[in-house]
């Protein structure tokens, strides 16, 4: 399947020496990888990283593009690329990819000017193939007010649907029981041999799987760690302690389990209180609907119902991050510290443009569903080249307050 980053890849790979791909595992790193890749050495395979760890001369024998796969698992294999890129390595000479990212103790060069880095996340809803798209994220950070139209045939239950039916390649696809015995099997696999991997030994599973579980319930909320963790308290009243579950996240962000969406800073014009913390993701909404047992059946009743909206901001900014991150734009939230004002994601383009959206599971738009929209773009109005609100609702159209109404079925890159 063709993916947003296959077209990055392009751009980058013609104009520079080495580009490393990072990303949970099972996104499709590998599948898109491969498609520039003229050689491949598939490290995670204990015999070729054996032969390449005794001879990193090999690397030499061939001129045209070469994929290290899973090149964590031979963390010196970094600094031997940047050295070559040291040495004149030409443009598309190196592909990395890589599941989880060294700790710091691993001895490896940065890399930093030698190895440019791409982040690879879970399929956008757009990259489905759900429906045709009519919207443009790209258009709207242009500032150029573009029509906005459409009709999106994707109703709720087909959202609830795409919220726990994943968006890893190989498990979306699936009828349902199959999507959630992967999906529990890629929270095993994590639990009992990814984490190891990266230094941490899981003494108690269950406990870890009540932080998961806690850290999911609290997706698209900057619910503060220490409530995450008196909701991790088991039946008997016992929680794991704060450097446990500090050490749980430190080690699940290495593996890009975990997907927070940082507190947004404006490049220009700085605004006052603005608070920092960052709002809770997983990288796959799947996976939060799974650590809480919600199906696409219970999001549509009383039981899972006030979870259907959080999830439903997680498929959205997981489609918002992808899109952006192909139009060189960075995503982040907008909070101030008293509560008074925010702004579900903020879409910052390379040139410092501003465009703020908001996320309702809803399928009208009133005024105050968008009046923090409308107070951000007077503070900032040179800033913000155009306003957004994504919604679960059949039309695309934009109000007389010029905010565009946008249902996520039909934004695409």
């Amino acid at each position: 399947m063709p993916r947003t980053i296959d077209g990055e890849l392009a751009e980058i790979l013609a104009l520079l020496p080495a580009v490393a791909l990072d990303g949970a595992k099972g996104v499709g790193k590998t599948a898109s990888a491969s498609r520039f890749a003229t050689s491949s050495w598939f490290l995670d395979d204990q015999v070729r990283r054996a032969l390449l760890a005794t001879d990193h001369a090999l690397l030499d024998s061939d001129s045209s593009t070469i994929l290290l796969d899973e090149w964590q698992q031979l963390p010196e294999i970094w600094d031997v690329v940047r050295r070559q890129v040291d040495n004149g390595a030409e443009a598309g000479r190196f592909l990395l990819t890589g599941s989880a990212s060294p700790p710091t103790s691993s001895g490896t060069h940065s890399g930093a000017g030698r190895i440019v880095s791409l982040r690879m996340r879970p399929m956008a809803l757009y990259e489905r193939r759900v429906q045709s798209t009519t919207m443009s994220l790209r258009a709207l950070l242009a500032g150029t007010a573009p029509k906005v139209t459409g009709t999106s045939t994707v109703q709720l239950a087909q959202y609830a649907e795409q919220i726990v039916g994943s968006g890893f390649p190989g498990i979306f696809r699936h009828p349902a029981r199959s999507q959630r015995l992967l999906l529990d099997a890629y929270l095993t696999r994590i639990i009992d041999r990814d984490l190891p991997g990266v230094g941490l030994n899981v003494r108690r599973p269950d406990t870890l799987r009540r932080w998961l579980a806690a850290y999911a319930a609290a997706s698209s909320t900057t619910t503060s760690y220490s409530r995450i963790l008196d909701a991790s308290t088991a039946g008997d009243g016992t929680q794991p302690a704060k450097t446990t579950t500090i050490t749980y996240r430190d080690h699940l962000t290495q593996l890009w389990l975990l997907d927070p969406v940082p507190g947004w800073n404006p490049t220009r014009n700085p605004l006052p209180r603005l608070q920092q913390a960052p709002k809770h993701q997983v990288a796959d909404p799947a996976l939060a609907a799974r650590l809480l047992n919600i199906s696409a059946e219970s999001l549509l009743r009383p039981h899972g119902a006030a979870m259907a909206g959080p999830l439903f901001e997680s498929l959205a900014t997981l489609t918002v991050r992808v899109a952006a991150q192909a139009a060189e734009a960075r995503v982040g939230h907008l909070r101030t510290r008293d509560g008074d004002h925010e702004v579900d994601l903020i879409v910052e383009g390379p040139e410092g443009q501003v465009l703020p959206i908001e996320v309702k599971l809803a399928s009208s738009i009133t005024d105050r569903d968008v009046r923090h929209l409308i107070w951000l773009r007077d503070r900032l109005p040179d800033e913000v080249v155009d306003l957004a609100v994504i919604t679960a609702g059949p039309y695309a159209y934009r109000r007389r307050d010029g905010v565009a109404v946008i249902p996520l079925g039909l934004l695409g890159e």
